[in-house]
């Protein structure tokens, strides 16, 4: 399962019935959980732990020192992969920028050809990326959301569970959960299909509807909308979308 030219640090840690393709480099201190598929031309650089049942597209490379000009490449730091990942051709995933910081990539999570996860991502579970979409350092992703190929994404926004965001936009405030985001900073209302598709009830998906509207489409501030918005009850798949607008990442979050 390991090709003969294939080069494999004696200090790393390779599971069971795990597969690793010709000219791949697998550094020291790696963990490769069982079951793994590796492609040719990988290279996995030191301090990356991943789980079960991924797969590593050819010439991607996870674990590499992220592109800050200020990193000092004695810090030890690394990159933490779940479960059940299809990580596809040239993908870099990079490392951490703090001293035993992580990017962490959670499970069920498909990253597309060329697409790029640069330092201190946080990418939660069952998220596709399409085709070169680039995230910038310290942002934070949470699950189920698609975002669409040639993407880009500025450092330090926060993506909320559910979204969805349309191919070749440029997004540098965080989007909301359960929205559906494009071109520069523009909300188009919410993922109503991937809500209903995702399982969510016809009154959990009113109620998120309801909340929508009222922080975003009601003509009131942000701050008169949370102050009207906290005098009610919600259920928790609605608090998701409210706590999102209590909590914004220090770029803001977007409006419609």
């Amino acid at each position: 399962m390991i090709h003969p030219s294939a080069i494999i640090h004696p200090d790393a840690t390779i599971g069971e019935n795990v597969s690793i393709g010709a000219f791949s480099i697998i550094d020291a201190n790696v963990t490769i959980g069982d079951h793994c598929s590796i492609d040719p031309h990988v290279w996995i650089s030191e301090g990356t732990t991943m789980g079960s049942h991924n797969q590593i597209g050819f010439a991607s490379h996870i674990g590499g020192n992220p592109q800050d000009t200020s990193f000092d490449t004695s810090i030890k730091s690394s990159v933490v992969i779940g479960n059940n990942n299809a990580i596809r051709e040239h993908v870099t995933i990079h490392r951490s920028t703090s001293e035993g910081g992580q990017t962490t990539v959670g499970d069920n999570n498909m990253l597309m050809i060329n697409s790029h996860l640069a330092h201190d991502v946080h990418l939660g579970n069952h998220n596709n990326l399409a085709n070169s979409v680039l995230v910038a350092g310290h942002i934070h992703i949470g699950s189920h959301c698609f975002l669409g190929g040639g993407a880009g994404f500025h450092q330090f926004i926060k993506i909320g569970d559910y979204a969805i965001c349309q191919g070749n936009s440029a997004i540098t405030k965080d989007i909301p959960p359960y929205c559906m985001a494009h071109g520069q900073n523009k909300l188009a209302g919410l993922n109503v299909i991937g809500l209903r598709r995702a399982g969510f009830d016809g009154n959990a998906r009113k109620e998120i509807k309801a909340l929508y509207n009222l922080l975003f489409k009601s003509g009131l501030t942000m701050t008169e909308a949370l102050a009207q918005a906290d005098q009610q009850e919600w259920s928790d798949a609605a608090s998701l979308l409210l706590q999102a607008a209590h909590h914004p990442s220090r770029k803001g979050i977007m409006m419609a």
